[in-house]
């Protein structure tokens, strides 16, 4: 596997465990326990995946993921956020802070393992390449306004158009329905439109898009993602 994952924990017995075990899966694991050399750290060491704790020394774990996904040789490394704060305020926060998962302390190692792997799956997905996107059948040319599925134009709205957009952009990474309102309504109408207003866009863009609407998956009571 040789896939290098990135442990940033200042609990040293929980690190322990996790590069044990992580190790044991066949992964390559790079240990730190503070948070204000991650930035550079992972830049140098550009990890497949980076486990972050949320509170720790130094920076704390939300403002090393602000910085991380400000980076552009940062921005793509998927981040796990790993807290003893359960509340669901501070995984919304983590989320829109650009972490593609969260797990709470005290965790089950093999939960932690299968989404380690998921998340990395999820990470596979294909990301844009200059002003267009392509995955699978479907092709999208930010430039031109367009979308094609198999070559066959689709016809969108202007905010289906910018709702498909703001997922094929997030490569992979979970959008909530206000984060979508934001970028397809713009912050001025999105205080006036109703959440549930996403829901029925995106259930008329998956049919449109026929056999690659699959790829618009649901994250129960978080909001959507671009899958592969």
């Amino acid at each position: 596997m040789d896939e290098k994952i990135l442990i940033v924990e200042d609990e040293k017995d929980i690190a322990r465990i996790l590069d044990y075990n992580l190790k044991k899966e066949g992964y390559h694991t790079v240990l730190a326990h503070e948070g204000t050399s991650i930035p550079l750290l992972a830049a140098k060491e550009r990890p497949r995946l980076i486990i972050l704790d949320l509170m720790l020394p130094g920076l704390d774990g939300l403002e090393v993921c602000r910085r991380l996904k400000m980076e552009q040789k940062t921005a793509a490394i998927p981040v796990i956020m790993l807290t003893a704060k359960g509340e669901e305020s501070d995984k919304i926060v983590g989320l829109e802070m650009g972490a593609d998962d969260y797990v709470t302390k005290p965790f089950s190692v093999k939960e932690l393992l299968a989404r380690v792997k998921a998340v990395l799956r999820r990470s596979k997905t294909p990301v844009p390449v200059g002003d267009k996107f392509m995955a699978g059948a479907l092709e999208v040319d930010f430039l031109k306004v367009e979308a094609r599925v198999k070559g066959a134009a689709v016809e969108l709205t202007s905010k289906e158009f910018e709702l498909l957009k703001a997922l094929a952009l997030s490569a992979g990474k979970v959008l909530s329905r206000e984060a979508l309102l934001e970028k397809a309504w713009g912050m001025d109408a999105a205080l006036e439109v109703e959440t549930r207003t996403v829901d029925v866009h995106v259930g008329t863009l998956r049919k449109k898009l026929k056999s690659e609407g699959k790829r618009i998956i649901t994250v129960k009571n978080y909001g959507y993602r671009f899958g592969d």
